[in-house]
């Protein structure tokens, strides 16, 4: 990792990052538009997709930040059988699974509120935590991922990582999302 960052050293490392991340925003966007019907005919899961998005945007940025930390201390070594990489995924997944089961029936109930519910609530938080499950395995291999892609190109984790990752899980979530309703219902 660099000593010292300058402006165009930062400018160099992050703008084809950030082009490249825009354009994968722009498919997400589409994607959406593509189930627009499904989300407005079943409100609770028009009401899911911000939070899911958001909340595996969320997950894979503690992970980033907890795995950036490790990078700079040197405490994590990129190996399966390393501690801090099981430990850090394996309270990413139960953080996840504790949470998108609330953020179903949380959708549900403000469904239920403001325009009434089509689905029931056990469909939505079942949705919500197979949706969150699936993320959360995701949020882990895109954050190792990148995580290790800039520790081998000498960039600095904190730099490059968290922005991957939370463009990334947008689209993941949205992908996600689509296909578990899709499967289930």
């Amino acid at each position: 990792m660099p000593e010292q960052w300058t402006v165009r050293d930062i400018s160099r490392a992050m703008l084809p990052l950030l082009l490249a991340l825009s354009t994968v925003e722009i498919a997400s966007g589409l994607v959406l538009g593509s189930i627009e019907d499904t989300l407005l005919a079943k409100p609770s899961l028009l009401v899911l997709v911000p939070v899911t998005i958001g909340t595996a945007g969320n997950l894979g940025s503690i992970l980033a930040a907890r795995l950036s930390t490790a990078v700079h201390l040197g405490t994590v070594e990129f190996d399966p059988t390393d501690d801090t990489l099981a430990g850090n995924a394996i309270a990413t997944v139960a953080l996840a699974l504790s949470v998108f089961p609330g953020v179903g029936l949380g959708a549900w109930v403000l469904t239920e509120l403001t325009v009434g519910a089509v689905l029931g609530p056990l469909d939505v938080v079942f949705v919500a935590f197979s949706s969150g499950a699936v993320l959360a395995v995701l949020a882990i291999v895109v954050t190792l991922t990148a995580t290790y892609a800039a520790y081998r190109l000498g960039l600095d984790p904190d730099d490059v990582v968290i922005p991957v990752v939370t463009n990334t899980c947008d689209v993941l979530g949205v992908l996600v999302l689509f296909a578990v309703v899709s499967l289930l219902l």
